[in-house]
């Protein structure tokens, strides 16, 4: 199946379309000379995007404006609970030929060993009607999610599974506190083992290629994040380092230690996932989506477009996820009088 054949372009339904992922989907699809409608609430940055057709509604029940049209395909960027998710895929399995479901790799059941690939078995719940997301339930309920789409629209789904997906516009700073707290210089508290692998995946490029394998009516399950090689949480600092131009010195802080002092991974150190039993959580095998045409921008690029658009925003508005400097500060001199004391 292609849509898309020379000097003609697709129609393309984004259910949401406006925040981060759907962002740059929407401007992908523009650049690509797509014709782009976007269906969602018209809460986050409704002005955004004034050339396009918006079409207004809930996806839990209020889907009327979707009856009676057709488009090539729909990109779904906004489903997190099976039933929902089910409501628009019965609406549009007859009003599209290709569904975009974008998913997650934390729908896998066991993080605790590296290079899983698209075979692994996903999470599930015991109760199965549960709507409501937190850090255990998120990953099983966008397994069943991938489920119902496919159920719906058998042989016509295409399921990227992203990482950790980052670059400008992220809402969650989750990434944005590295490029920001480095910049900053003095000493970084840094967790945990420096050579420990990670995984990111710049915005843009997932669009570009979400947006590529859908052009081609491409189908299957894809894990989407990157880099090509292989990224060690200290290469990423020091990165960060490179092209902030800072005078950053990283004081790498044992595992054990931030445990012991009550540390929140992944909000509030992001991108810190410790023990063996998340190893494989940013480690996954991404070989599949690489040969499908997955390709990144340097690391560099997306630290200094990160900065550049952090840049922008209010200097004191409150951050969704990082350390405060009281609190960093606070650790960098227990955990230093510790080593003192062991000397």
């Amino acid at each position: 199946m292609r849509f898309r054949v020379e000097g003609v372009v697709m129609k393309v339904l984004v259910l949401g379309g406006t925040q981060f992922v759907g962002r740059s989907l929407v401007d992908a699809a523009l650049a690509g000379g797509h014709g782009v409608t976007l269906f969602n609430r018209g809460q986050t940055n409704p002005t955004l995007f004034p050339e396009v057709e918006k079409l207004r509604g809930n996806r839990d029940g209020d889907l009327a404006a979707l009856q009676g049209r057709r488009w090539d395909s729909v990109i779904d960027t906004t489903g997190y609970l099976p039933r929902v998710v089910g409501l628009s895929a019965k609406l549009l399995a007859s009003a599209v030929e290709h569904y975009c479901f974008i998913s997650t790799v934390s729908v896998y059941a066991d993080f605790s060993h590296s290079g899983m690939d698209e075979a692994a078995p996903v999470g599930t719940l015991q109760d199965g009607t549960i709507e409501v997301v937190t850090g255990e339930t998120y990953g099983p309920l966008k397994a069943m999610c991938e489920q119902v789409v496919q159920e719906v629209m058998p042989g016509r789904t295409l399921i990227p599974r992203p990482g950790l997906i980052v670059g400008p516009y992220d809402p969650t700073d989750r990434f944005t506190y590295w490029p920001h707290r480095v910049a900053r210089g003095s000493d970084v508290l840094a967790p945990g083992e420096p050579e420990r692998a990670i995984q990111i995946i710049d915005v843009r490029d997932l669009a570009e290629w979400i947006l590529r394998m859908v052009e081609a009516g491409a189908t299957g399950t894809y894990n989407a994040t990157g880099p090509a090689g292989r990224l060690t949480m200290s290469a990423f600092l020091q990165e960060c380092k490179v092209v902030s131009g800072s005078d950053a010195r990283f004081v790498w802080i044992d595992e054990q230690f931030l445990r012991d002092q009550e540390v929140k991974p992944w909000i509030e150190l992001p991108v810190w996932m410790p023990g063996e039993e998340y190893r494989g959580l940013l480690a996954v095998d991404i070989r599949k989506a690489v040969v499908a045409g997955l390709t990144f921008r340097p690391l560099a690029q997306t630290v200094h477009d990160t900065l550049d658009w952090d840049a922008t925003r209010p200097s004191e508005r409150e951050w969704k996820a990082g350390m405060t400097p009281d609190r960093e500060r606070e650790l960098l001199q227990t955990w230093q009088a510790c080593q003192r004391h062991a000397v």
